[in-house]
């Protein structure tokens, strides 16, 4: 017998919180898919960052232009940005409409479609299939053709919930930034070993973890 897809449901925008520091902290412990003609590949979310309204790293930051336009969406929209020529960054559109703002993930656990990931990704370790945002989008197979894409729709890429109740969630700064980089605008599940980064920066806010509702 094959094994039974998790019971993940998908997250409905009225789930979502309205801001895009809520939403990087709520959307940790939940589970983002990708169903393919080939399978299912899903993993739990486990690393977020903000990028909230007046960020001056966010794409958002000048204003709306043809490149960016999928973060001023409604929230819950994907946000493709192809960075330093390399890799696709998933981000998430998070405040009302045409007001731009956005949250990216940086890491997953891996748990569903690992032969599919192991294909992207040959002789990676599975803790490293993707750990870190640059990873996670070539494990998943998603590029520029997923931007504008609504993720709370249900079908294709989306995202979902399989648990309810609070998990603690780690809290620390953002990493990989020129400026800003003080600010604690990046979420994660303590004791992950799928969180991306130094663990070293993890260590010094175990103790200033906050929960949340998932």
């Amino acid at each position: 017998m094959p094994n039974q897809p998790l019971p993940i449901l998908p997250l409905l925008r009225d789930d979502l919180p309205l801001d895009a520091v809520a939403l990087a902290r709520f959307m940790v412990g939940k589970y983002l898919v990708h169903d393919l003609p080939e399978g299912r590949i899903s993993g739990r979310i486990v690393e977020t960052e903000a990028y909230p309204v007046g960020d001056s790293t966010s794409h958002a930051f000048l204003g709306r232009r043809a490149y960016n336009g999928s973060m001023f969406l409604a929230p819950g929209h994907a946000y493709i940005r192809l960075t330093y020529g390399l890799s696709y960054m998933l981000n998430i559109s998070a405040e009302a409409e045409e007001i731009g703002a956005g949250i990216l993930l940086r890491a997953i656990e891996p748990l569903e479609g690992l032969p599919l990931m192991e294909a992207r990704r040959p002789g990676v370790p599975l803790r490293d299939l993707a750990r870190g945002p640059g990873r996670l989008t070539m494990a998943l197979g998603i590029d520029q053709s997923f931007d504008g894409r609504d993720l709370c729709a249900g079908r294709d890429l989306w995202i979902g919930v399989i648990e309810t109740g609070d998990i603690p969630i780690g809290v620390t700064t953002r990493i990989g930034l020129s400026r800003e980089m003080h600010r604690p605008l990046r979420f994660f599940e303590p004791g992950s070993a799928f969180v991306s980064g130094p663990r070293k920066l993890l260590l010094p806010h175990a103790d200033a973890s906050t929960s949340a509702r998932i």
